[in-house]
């Protein structure tokens, strides 16, 4: 069974084309969970308008973080095999084919996108590149997070060793991937699976230029290490 997470907050600009590009390449015992952190739009109604069973939506963190929204959604999971999806991109229709072939050896995979504004514009063809991407583990926990959120997906053992987060997780999927790096087994893959939406109201900042100083990045990754030897 797959389950595919979604952290929703007033997306209702994209949130229908987004469910319907996973909706048509998951099975019928598949669902969408989908965690709203209090959205005052029309994302709920659109979703409840899709009509689909395979979607559930639950309360969300309301904590105004897609950290704690997304672990809000991961806590109810019930899938073997978890997708993590942004409210407001567009999968490839392969996406679930290629990233299944490789979770039948990998524990988590990571795969590149295509960087596209709001109207489907291609600002970057590669995020690998913009964002200087690597593989490794050492690489990814020092020097530059790659782990992407909406562009993972693991096996629940991954899952249920990464919740619940720790208070001061700086985000959920640098610590989803670190957990699933050293404890279990990544593959990054070239395929570019989504198109990922960058139309200056995102609730991440990922790919943007860091606002962050030298010390609280360092402060991070020390979050992240402390925590890693607690599991």
């Amino acid at each position: 069974m797959i389950s595919v997470c979604i952290a929703t907050y007033n997306g209702e600009r994209f949130i229908e084309r987004q469910v319907n590009s996973i909706l048509s390449q998951i099975g019928v015992e598949d669902e969408v969970v989908v965690a709203d952190d209090g959205s005052f739009d029309n994302t709920l109604a659109i979703l409840r308008d899709l009509n689909d069973p395979r979607i559930r939506i639950v309360d969300g963190a309301h904590r105004h973080s897609p950290t704690w929204n997304f672990e809000k959604a991961l806590k109810e999971a019930r899938g073997e095999y978890i997708f993590l999806s942004d409210q407001d991109d567009v999968w490839m229709p392969e996406k679930v084919a290629v990233t299944m072939k490789y979770l039948q050896q990998y524990d988590c995979v990571v795969s590149d996108n295509v960087i596209v504004d709001a109207e489907g514009g291609v600002i970057a063809d590669s995020f690998y590149a913009v964002n200087k991407t690597r593989s490794g583990k050492y690489y990814n926990l020092l020097i530059k997070n790659g782990y992407l959120g909406c562009c993972m997906a693991f096996r629940r053992c991954v899952l249920e060793s990464a919740i619940p987060f720790p208070s001061d997780a700086p985000d959920h999927d640098g610590w989803i991937g670190n957990v699933a790096a050293f404890k279990y087994s990544v593959c990054f893959i070239p395929a570019k699976l989504i198109h990922y939406n960058r139309h200056g109201g995102n609730a991440s900042t990922t790919s943007a230029p860091s606002a962050y100083s030298l010390r609280q990045k360092l402060g991070f990754r020390w979050s992240v290490i402390h925590n890693l030897f607690l599991k």
